[in-house]
Parts: C-alpha cells; structure tokens; sequence
C-alpha cells in the first residue's frame, strides 16, 4: 500500500538532490565551463557578448537544434553590411506585437551580392527586454532576413539599455544559421534556391514568347508586304485619266 502523497515526497527528493548537487557535483558546475568567460564579470551590454561563439555551439549544454530564443539577422558570404538580406521594408516593425523593433532606412542604395540595388537598414534595434520570441517577425519577412537565434546567455547588469541589441550585435551570417539549426536553414535555403530557379524560368519563357511574338510579327508582316507587291505586279496598268486640256481639245473637234 502506497502511502498518500508518497509521490510528492519522491519529487521533492530528486529537486533537493540536484539542488544540492548543482553546488559540489562537477559535472553540475556548466557555467564554469563557458570558455569564451575569461572573468567573473558581466558584459555591460547584450550585444557585448562573442558572436557566433557563445555556449549553444558548446558540446556541455543541451540546447537543442528547435530552441529559439531573440531574433537576428542574416547575412550571406562576404561583409555583413554588403550581403545583408534586409532591406528594410518595416513589415517586421508594424507586426511586432510588442512592438519591440525599430527600424530606420537608409536613404541611399546599395548594390549586394550582384544583385540590383536596394535600401539597407541604416538602424536596426530590438529590445530583448520587450521581446517575446513569438517569431511573427520571421514569419512576416519577405526576404528571408531574419531567423531565430538560440543564444541564451544574455544577462547583463543594466535590464534597459543593456538589452538593446543594436544592427551590428544581431547580424549573423548564413553558415551560424546552420549551426544552430541545421534542417531549418536546409529548407530555407532550398525554398530560397526553388524560388529562385522558378523566378529565373519564368522570367526566360516570357523573353523566349516576346521574342517568339516579335518573329510572328515580322513575318506576318513581311507576308503581306510581298502579297501586296504580287498584287500591284498581276493587276493591268490603267490609261491616264484625261486632263483639262484634252476636254477642251475634244470639245473644239481637234
């Protein structure tokens, strides 16, 4: 017979042991392993933190490739600021429900990666303060610029303009993606390539059928400019019609 409530005391035991545990079992003490902490002090801001190298790509912690946590930006191969994906179309501004973005852009163009020219953020600001990691704003990118991150050690001293993460703190490039969420950025990546290649075929049927069109056009006229000078060659030539003076020439028995 099980004693009421036995169950409870079972729960309770296994939380006292690993509390316990978490100050004098080793292989409890993870946040002495962060190698990228070469003190005991905090950084000052979030974005003060190493990128790409903070301890969800460490072997000794269990974040796994689905956690999410603040959103970041995307950047392809090369400079950040000359491959960014975002252009700073606001959509992720107006949708965020608590209202955390903020976005200026830029008044000037920039060409990125070959492709033609666009406006690039010029500010870039999220408060990870406000945020709620609801992923609206990924959902709502057009461009495919912006994902979530699962870096989660972000803690810092100041709770207000310690949290605000500025353009440069969120930009990540496409390979950390892939790191941090390996079958995500796949998928992204080959929707991204199927798009494109479907943008491209599109794009050269509509010149092959203008050009096909412009062909017809040519022919059909060149068609009738030869009909018409077979016509004018077949028909008789006609006798001049009489003039003024050959009336009067008639009318005086010449």
């Amino acid at each position: 017979m099980s004693l009421l409530g036995g169950g409870i005391f079972k729960g309770m035991a296994v939380t006292l042991r690993n509390f316990v545990g978490s100050y004098f079992d080793k292989e409890r003490l993870t946040t002495k392993e962060y190698a990228w902490r070469t003190d005991d002090k905090l950084p000052e801001r979030a974005g003060d933190y190493p990128k790409e190298e903070a301890e969800q790509l460490s072997d000794t912690t269990t974040v796994t490739h689905y956690s999410r946590n603040f959103p970041m930006l995307l950047h392809d191969e090369g400079e950040p600021m000359d491959t960014v994906r975002c252009v700073a179309c606001q959509i992720c501004e107006r949708e965020c429900p608590p209202q955390c973005i903020y976005i200026e852009k830029s008044k000037d163009k920039m060409e990125r990666g070959g492709n033609k020219a666009q406006f690039y953020p010029a500010t870039f600001d999220i408060d990870v303060s406000v945020c709620m990691s609801c992923q609206i704003c990924v959902e709502v990118c057009p461009f495919d610029a912006i994902v979530m991150n699962s870096q989660f050690e972000l803690s810092t001293p100041d709770r207000f303009g310690g949290l605000l993460l500025r353009r440069d703190d969120l930009l990540k490039s496409n390979d950390y993606y892939h790191k941090i969420h390996p079958e995500e950025a796949a998928a992204r990546d080959k929707r991204i390539a199927d798009e494109k290649a479907a943008k491209e075929a599109k794009k050269k049927a509509a010149e092959e059928a203008k050009k096909k069109a412009a062909e017809a056009k040519a022919k059909a006229e060149a068609e009738a400019k030869a009909k018409e000078e077979a016509e004018s060659a077949e028909k008789p030539a006609e006798a001049p019609a009489p003039t003024h003076t050959d009336a009067k020439k008639e009318d005086n028995g010449e």
